[in-house]
């Protein structure tokens, strides 16, 4: 029986990271990363792990190289499915929603950020695109660091960032003999509702 949240998924599941990035390094060594889902234009989705790179109340950051797989596919589709699991928690977040673009500033901020061999692989990584030879990536980085020998490396036009917007979210908690909890949240003109699911 679905009814209006009491409480903020967004806000939940930023508590929830808290937790998460206080784990020690040895026990869960990457906090943000997540599954991320698309599907192209053929029907045909696809899945990888991506590192989250903000989350506010507006939704959940991350970045890529545009003429990427993934990158295409959101553009095509403008839509995505993310999840978090952190089994140190014992507790999963399924998130699903519209994207948009991030901002030139954001962008770009995010991208001054980087370390500068991450900067120059931006630009020298054809992201994938079939390498054509043994090497070429040595040499594409090689021509990119020095285009930018003494200067900041700028942030490369195909290079941006995705925003989720989530339209629903559920939080797993695992529980003993599988009865495991799992809370719907689903976003309807505005307002959160929530649900609680069998397990």
């Amino acid at each position: 029986m679905s009814e209006p949240a009491t409480d903020d998924p967004i806000a939940r599941f930023s508590a929830l990271l808290a937790q998460a990035k206080g784990i020690p390094r040895d026990v869960l060594p990457e906090p943000t990363a997540f599954a991320l889902g698309t599907v192209d234009v053929d029907g045909q989705p696809s899945v990888r792990i991506v590192l989250l790179k903000g989350v506010d109340a507006r939704g959940f950051v991350f970045y890529t190289n545009y003429e990427s797989r993934k990158g295409r596919d959101l553009l095509a589709s403008g839509r995505a499915a993310m999840c978090f699991h952190w089994q140190a928690l014992e507790a999963q977040v399924r998130v699903e929603g519209r994207t948009e673009q991030v901002s030139e500033d954001e962008a770009d901020t995010y991208f001054a950020s980087r370390v500068r061999g991450s900067q120059i692989g931006a630009w020298a990584s054809i992201q994938s695109q079939p390498i054509s030879e043994s090497g070429a990536l040595d040499v594409r980085v090689a021509e990119f660091e020095q285009r930018f020998a003494n200067r900041p490396v700028p942030r490369p036009p195909h290079w941006s960032g995705f925003r989720i917007l989530p339209t629903c979210m559920e939080f797993w908690k695992g529980m003993p003999s599988r009865l495991h909890v799992r809370h719907l949240y689903a976003r309807e003109r505005g307002a959160w509702w929530r649900e609680v699911l069998y397990p």
